[in-house]
């Protein structure tokens, strides 16, 4: 049998410019839309439905979006990058 994810988090707040996670009840992380912006159109359900698949990893199923948690802490060493496909 498989062990329980014991790896929390959760969505504190949301203002216009970000929101906040807090990451095992005692790391709280800030999320800039300015720095990650396609969360900037999400809902506020589709926000907070995060999951921690491992320590390291943050994944929003409804929005498809996965993160390392480094690249919140650190996105100056994440630089954003888009491919825009035509249809």
């Amino acid at each position: 049998m498989l062990g329980t994810n014991i790896s929390q988090v959760e969505v504190l707040g949301l203002s216009k410019h970000g929101f906040w996670l807090l990451l095992d009840e005692e790391d709280e992380l800030f999320v800039p839309f300015s720095e990650f912006p396609w969360f900037r159109k999400a809902s506020v359900e589709q926000l907070f439905q995060v999951d921690r698949p491992q320590p390291h990893h943050l994944y929003w199923p409804e929005l498809d979006i996965d993160l390392h948690v480094d690249s919140i802490r650190h996105p100056e060493q994440f630089p954003l990058v888009s491919k825009v496909l035509d249809c």
